[in-house]
């Protein structure tokens, strides 16, 4: 069984005409890599500069099999409405949510699977919060931070892949080295392959990118 992947937009461009900054535009084309061939991810709540961006970069992005993606300027609930789809069949991803999230959770009681977008503050400033008063069912993904992509991720391992969270290899707080002199703390959790955090593509020289700006006086 696969699920759609909905990432309510929370930063504050939605009514400007400013799109999406580069490294939030790594994440979101990430999630469809994870979420993978089958699923859906729906991008809401857009500005209609950041709607008209993604969407471009969908159509561009012909690779490897992945989730089809679509880009909306209208908000979860009115999607939902669109598409007939009742609340008690979405799941918010809540980090103060009492349940942690099951592989049962994937077993036909939720469709979607919600996520306030740019989850990745650090300190966290809970913009969930603004999707939690609307009553949806909530689970968690643990206590530690992660990236949005990340969370669809693991989202998708323990519902489709019936991977328990506890058997997910993650790294917490991992050091991104470039040489022996530069380096990045990411300050979030992440899923690991052979023990390295998986980063969307493009986000290691973006971070790179970033660094030697930050010396360019």
């Amino acid at each position: 069984m696969t699920f759609s992947y909905v990432i309510e937009h929370m930063e504050e461009d939605e009514d400007t005409t400013k799109s999406i900054p580069k490294w939030v535009e790594l994440e979101y084309m990430h999630m469809r890599t994870l979420a993978g061939p089958g699923a859906t991810v729906h991008f809401t709540h857009l500005s209609s500069a950041s709607c008209s961006t993604l969407s471009s970069l969908f159509a561009h992005d012909q690779g490897s099999p992945r989730a089809e993606a679509s880009a909306h300027q209208i908000s979860v609930m009115q999607l939902m409405e669109a598409n007939g789809i009742p609340l008690e069949k979405v799941c918010l991803l809540d980090p103060k949510a009492e349940k942690e999230l099951a592989p049962e959770d994937g077993d036909g009681r939720f469709e979607w699977f919600l996520f306030g977008g740019i989850l990745g503050d650090d300190p966290p400033r809970d913009r969930t919060s603004e999707l939690r008063v609307l009553g949806f069912p909530t689970r968690h993904l643990g206590s530690v931070q992660m990236t949005t992509d990340t969370a669809l991720g693991v989202t998708k391992i323990v519902v489709q892949d019936k991977t328990p969270l506890s058997q997910i290899p993650f790294v917490d707080f991992p050091t991104i080295v470039f040489n022996p002199r530069e380096s990045v703390e990411m300050p979030f959790r992440y899923i690991t392959k052979d023990k390295e955090p998986i980063l969307p593509p493009g986000m290691r020289e973006h971070l790179k990118d970033d660094l030697d700006k930050s010396f360019d006086f």
